[in-house]
């Protein structure tokens, strides 16, 4: 008994294939950005507005100095309650994550994915030279895959 394989012949990768598609080509550049001395309820109050589960956090150099996230502010909830403080009295410099993982803009856009899929992050910020450039999101690299539709998963 013998085995048959079924694969076809590939084709040589075309411009627009999933080997050039960067995470820059996705990112989003229009961000929602967060300054350390905001309140929680601001940033509460911004997610929620914008619909979105969180976002960077920067200072007047445009430099990325930690995320914030829905979590983050359902921790100061929870601390307000316990504490007895206004929310507005919690900064987000207190609160949000600074050792924050980045991508870089010029990786595959399905590397990324597997990047997504072991860190468990919903978004990854971009940095060029020490600025913030763009993130990208799961949502991103879902789109990504919808355009590449019948294409070379390569």
């Amino acid at each position: 008994m013998s085995i048959k394989s079924y694969i076809g012949k590939r084709a040589k990768p075309t411009k627009g294939s999933s080997e050039n598609i960067k995470v820059s080509d996705y990112m989003t550049t229009n961000l929602i950005t967060f300054r350390p001395n905001q309140s929680v309820l601001e940033v509460m109050n911004m997610l929620i507005k914008k619909r979105i589960s969180g976002g960077p956090v920067v200072n007047d150099k445009n430099e990325l100095v930690g995320i914030i996230s829905e979590g983050d502010c359902m921790k100061q909830i929870s601390n307000s309650r316990y504490y007895n403080q206004p929310l507005q009295d919690f900064k987000v410099e207190q609160h949000m994550a600074t050792n924050v993982d980045t991508i870089d803009g010029n990786m595959n856009v399905f590397d990324a994915a597997d990047k997504f899929l072991t860190s468990k992050h919903r978004r990854f910020p971009i940095v060029e030279n020490g600025k913030l450039v763009g993130q990208i999101s799961q949502k991103d690299v879902l789109k990504a895959a919808l355009q590449l539709k019948g294409r070379s998963w390569k």
